[in-house]
């Protein structure tokens, strides 16, 4: 068998029927649902509006797009876009459902974003409170260049209005799913990028998602230590060049 580092985890990490063993979870343990900054300045985001384009149209126009035009993003739209990603649908017996699924309910991915040119927010990287529906400020400034070096050099960091980055708070999941968890992060983040893509389109706006990342330099830039937490993925946002040919 081959000792490459994927193919180990892909191994390790199967259910099979000899060893699918119940798991005890300390309820006492349990890790918190939500991220916060208390202390740090934050920016309550617009109520979400709701958009009409149809689902059919919107998957049809979905593209990746790598060009973007001069113009700014909307707090309105960035509000729309993030609650999208993994915002809160409703609450209901104490419970709050979101516009995308997670094993287990846990909810182990958070949101960050990178402004570069969004009307009324300073430039910065910001987390997304899901639970407030708004900004929390992490790093001010002009940021696009350090982004798109640790974006393995994608110019397009530093040129698109928004960054996204997806992060995985590994142990909100692990205390329900053990190894197995590590699988179940990567999807969740796969949901939330689906939806942030196709909301993006019913807005005009276009995406790209990203992999490709030096994760050190990613998780620097977002004051996380790599090992509790540690970035997943990326996307830029902002309005297409309609000039340019893709």
């Amino acid at each position: 068998m081959s000792d490459e580092p994927g193919r180990v985890f892909q191994r390790e990490t199967k259910h099979r029927r000899d060893r699918l063993v119940g798991r005890y979870m300390d309820w006492e343990r349990k890790p918190e649902t939500y991220k916060a900054y208390p202390d740090r300045p934050r920016i309550a985001l617009p109520e979400p509006e709701r958009q009409v384009a149809s689902l059919d149209d919107v998957l049809r126009k979905r593209r990746s797009v790598r060009r973007f035009s001069e113009s700014p993003v909307s707090l309105e739209d960035l509000s729309y876009l993030l609650w999208a990603c993994d915002g809160i649908t409703r609450r209901e017996r104490g419970y709050e459902f979101r516009t995308a699924p997670s094993a287990g309910a846990l909810y182990p991915v958070e949101t960050y974003v990178a402004v570069n040119d969004v009307v009324g927010v300073a430039p910065g990287i910001y987390h997304y409170s899901v639970k407030h529906h708004a900004l929390e400020l992490i790093r001010k400034g002009h940021l696009g260049e350090e982004v798109a070096r640790a974006a393995l050099d994608q110019g397009m960091c530093a040129l698109a209005p928004v960054v996204l980055f997806w992060t995985a708070m590994f142990e909100r999941s692990c205390w329900k799913y053990g190894e197995r968890a590590y699988r179940y992060v990567y999807l969740d983040a796969g949901h939330m990028a689906q939806n942030l893509s196709l909301a993006a389109v019913s807005l005009g706006l276009g995406t790209c998602q990203i992999a490709a990342t030096y994760d050190d330099e990613i998780n620097e830039l977002l004051d996380l230590d790599g090992e509790e937490e540690s970035v997943l993925y990326m996307s830029v946002v902002g309005p297409p060049d309609k000039s340019a040919n893709d």
